[in-house]
């Protein structure tokens, strides 16, 4: 069986990361993507000695950006068997009158935008070899909204929207579209959704067991893995302590 290539957003920490070492670990080669170019090369000289890797450094907020990355794909990775929409971030936790326009804009242009930009560029590939597999993250929040999570939260509710749509516009093409949606994941989420205070980041996670980033990833292998007629299209995982966005039982 050849080797299958997988392209992955927000590749330089957290789920992205981990998805691409257990993909690497299980013979995928990867195509990681991110703005922070030395993580990027720091974990390509990590992989390289398993699968073929390749790096490529762009904002998926910057449409042209996106476009000419994927474009100057060499040939030897032109061909993307899975896509994994992980780019995202969460800016701020405050109520809807009193929000930043510029978190807003963040949160917008990268949970959305930047997901559709990148789909946009991969789909003709899959739809050419009909084939595919595209799994978006998306997040508890695309489920339930919770206070003072307004714009997050609607972000989000676009990507499961879009996770959705995507199935219905490609069926017939081979491919398969599906969305996973962790709960408290212990990652560099919450330092970046308050601004670097990673005293207030640590809290979130005191007192229970989170899922790690790991632990995603390995899900994300499983349905990656499943044989091609079986397509599984949406996963809401959550640590046995939380029992929605807003119940969890802390210590």
């Amino acid at each position: 069986m050849s080797t299958k290539t997988a392209f992955i957003t927000g590749a330089t920490s957290g789920i992205g990361e981990a998805t691409a070492r257990l993909f690497a670990e299980n013979n995928i080669n990867v195509i990681l993507c991110g703005r922070r170019a030395d993580r990027l090369e720091k974990l390509q000289t990590e992989l390289a000695n398993k699968v073929s890797v390749h790096t490529l450094s762009f904002d998926v907020r910057d449409k042209k950006a996106v476009a000419d990355a994927i474009e100057s794909l060499p040939a030897e990775f032109s061909k993307i068997d899975i896509l994994i929409n992980n780019a995202g971030n969460a800016h701020g936790l405050d109520p809807i009158q009193t929000g930043s326009l510029e978190d807003w804009d963040a949160m917008i242009d990268i949970n959305v935008k930047g997901l559709l930009y990148v789909s946009k560029a991969i789909i003709p590939k899959m739809m050419a070899q009909q084939s595919g597999h595209i799994i978006n993250i998306s997040s508890i929040a695309g489920k339930e909204v919770y206070p003072n999570g307004n714009v997050y939260c609607a972000s989000k509710h676009a990507v499961d929207a879009l996770n959705q749509s995507m199935r219905m516009d490609l069926n017939g093409n081979g491919i398969r579209v599906g969305a996973i949606n962790p709960g408290m994941v212990d990652t560099e989420f919450s330092e970046v959704r308050f601004k670097g205070d990673k005293e207030r980041a640590a809290n979130v996670y005191k007192g229970f067991d989170a899922l790690t980033a790991h632990d995603i990833a390995d899900v994300i292998h499983f349905v990656v893995t499943r044989p091609y007629h079986v397509n599984i299209v949406d996963l809401l995982i959550l640590p046995t302590a939380q029992a929605s966005a807003t119940q969890t039982h802390k210590s």
